[in-house]
């Protein structure tokens, strides 16, 4: 068993009051410009906190939170890894490339039973997950990749269902991915005994990725459409995209309705007895409900009609606590030993806060992707529930309700240690609706505001960041040039995923003296923001954490 004890620290017992962490989700630090919705905010109380909390900025992405390569943006669920567990963990993308480029995944278990049960039963393997190279969920390389494996292994028919990103890419930029997809299908089929084609898709926001509960419709639609087949139907995935794209100008890829693929007026992959599936996305968040809707005996959360009985596989395993999915093609970081879990042991009380959109990040992946609390007397978790309108017309979202329950709880005294996460700066972000984004900053900063006075009647401290960017880049830039990207009507084409930005990082702690920013820390990321939250607590960091950022 791992020791879970903390030493406390040899030179300071702490702030006298709570420590909180405020994660403003997708606030990263931009360019300064037209694009940036950050810059182009009023932040009083940000600015307040540059000047006159301990500050600097911290690494989001790439190599900092575990991601193959410093081109990989960072996304919420490494982020906060990262920022629970104090230490940088190889992340889904690098452990599936590593599987790949290694062999092990075709040598695993599973993926001998799926492809064997493909060609033992004559049925269709499928492949269902989001077709795209943001690397945030899945990449395309490793469903290519898997394509091919299977017709070289003998799998005679593949069907995919294919999922249209345009949140962690560019907006509109599926056609390309589609007619990528397209030229590996025609490599595979031009051997003349394979049948490899697309079979359903749909934009991401509207089937299938649903997270938190938030909204069982998506996944009823996906199972509707890639399994039953049902839906509408169009000869291939472009006429699809582009049809519907006309049908609602302006629409974004992640928001197209769900589509089939007809010929002479019937499906060409609906799941049937026989059948195997691997659901590519390697990021648990989106994946755990259309697991369930696969592998659990009893649904209530809508019809499913008669099962089919096929062999079902994640890319990863979503839930490990849920053992969700109970077959998985490549496994999953350990995480253990976590900022909270070292907490809990101690008994320290601590508070948990978001609405659902983010929810599980302060809760499920910053607790080292484990479901459930480590001391149920102790820890605190409160779910606002998400608004149902787009995020654009409510940018200010629940940020309010999670500073009044926040304050609520520091008011009680019922915590030693919180983090709670504004969800504005990401879920506006993705919209790509630059006004509506400056809206949703100016929003978190109002409630920073609200904070600051209760964190120093009580002593305490405030730790305010970010998990990534978004919000600081809502224009499209050209790679090379730098220069906004213009579309075909002349308008600067928005952007709606993440950043590679770095992003900010105060220390408000008004209470304890002698604090300074530590030196000698080289290119600080997120992950360490959990060392510096023991120093504050009083205590000190384990020796395998990233170091402390404050000296005492």
């Amino acid at each position: 068993m791992s020791d879970l004890t903390l030493r406390k620290h040899a030179r300071f017992a702490g702030v006298p009051g709570p420590v909180l962490v405020v994660v403003m989700d997708g606030v990263g630090i931009g360019r300064h410009d037209e694009g940036d919705a950050v810059w182009l905010a009023r932040t009083p109380t940000l600015d307040w906190l540059g000047q006159h909390a301990l500050s600097t900025t911290l690494r989001a992405h790439g190599t900092a939170v575990g991601l193959p390569s410093d081109d990989d943006m960072g996304n919420s669920e490494v982020g906060h890894n990262a920022l629970g567990a104090g230490r940088v963990f190889d992340q889904g993308a690098k452990l599936v490339s590593e599987a790949i480029a290694s062999g092990a995944l075709w040598a695993g278990a599973e993926w001998q039973r799926v492809t064997g049960r493909a060609k033992e039963r004559g049925g269709a393997l499928h492949f269902l997950g989001l077709l795209s190279d943001g690397n945030v969920h899945s990449h395309q390389e490793h469903l290519y990749a898997m394509l091919r494996r299977a017709s070289e292994e003998g799998v005679r028919t593949v069907r995919v269902h294919a999922l249209l990103d345009g949140r962690d890419v560019p907006a509109t930029s599926e056609p390309r991915f589609l007619d990528a997809l397209e030229g590996v299908l025609a490599e595979l089929n031009a051997r003349g005994d394979r049948d490899y084609r697309i079979a359903s898709g749909g934009g991401r926001m509207q089937v299938t990725m649903d997270r938190y509960n938030a909204d069982w419709g998506m996944v009823e639609r996906g199972w509707r459409t890639h399994v039953r087949g049902e839906g509408r139907g169009f000869s291939s995935a472009r006429e699809a995209v582009e049809t519907l794209r006309a049908e609602q100008p302006g629409v974004g890829d992640q928001n197209l309705p769900p589509f089939v693929i007809v010929e002479r007026g019937a499906p060409v992959g609906p799941v049937r007895d026989g059948d195997a599936l691997v659901f590519f996305n390697f990021r648990g968040d989106r994946a755990i409900e259309i697991t369930r809707a696969f592998d659990d005996e009893d649904l209530p959360h809508f019809d499913r009609g008669a099962r089919p009985d096929i062999a079902y596989a994640g890319m990863m395993q979503y839930d490990g606590d849920l053992k969700l999915p109970r077959h998985f093609l490549v496994s999953p970081p350990t995480i253990e030993r976590t900022s909270g879990e070292y907490l809990a042991r101690l008994g320290v009380p601590q508070f948990a806060c978001s609405e659902t959109q983010k929810f599980g990040h302060v809760t499920y992946f910053w607790n080292g992707n484990r479901s459930g609390k480590f001391d149920e007397a102790r820890e605190t978790y409160v779910e606002l529930p998400s608004g149902t309108l787009p995020f654009e017309e409510r940018p200010w979202m629940k940020a309010a309700e999670i500073c009044d329950a926040t304050i609520a709880a520091l008011l009680a005294g019922s915590f030693r240690a919180g983090r709670i996460n504004f969800a504005n700066g990401d879920m506006v972000g993705h919209t790509g609706a630059l006004d509506a984004a400056v809206l949703a900053v100016q929003a978190v900063d109002l409630q920073l505001a609200r904070l600051l006075p209760v964190i120093e009647r009580l002593g305490g401290a405030l730790l305010v960041t970010a998990d990534h960017g978004n919000a600081d880049e809502m224009l499209e830039l050209d790679k090379k040039t730098k220069s906004f990207v213009v579309d075909g009507s002349g308008k600067r084409a928005a952007k709606t995923s993440h950043t590679l930005n770095a992003v900010p990082f105060h220390v408000y702690a008004p209470g304890a003296r002698g604090l300074t920013l530590a030196g000698g820390v080289s290119k600080p990321g997120l992950a360490n923001v959990a060392a510096t939250t023991l120093t504050l607590l009083g205590y000190e960091a384990p020796d395998d954490y990233e170091r402390s950022l404050v000296d005492v």
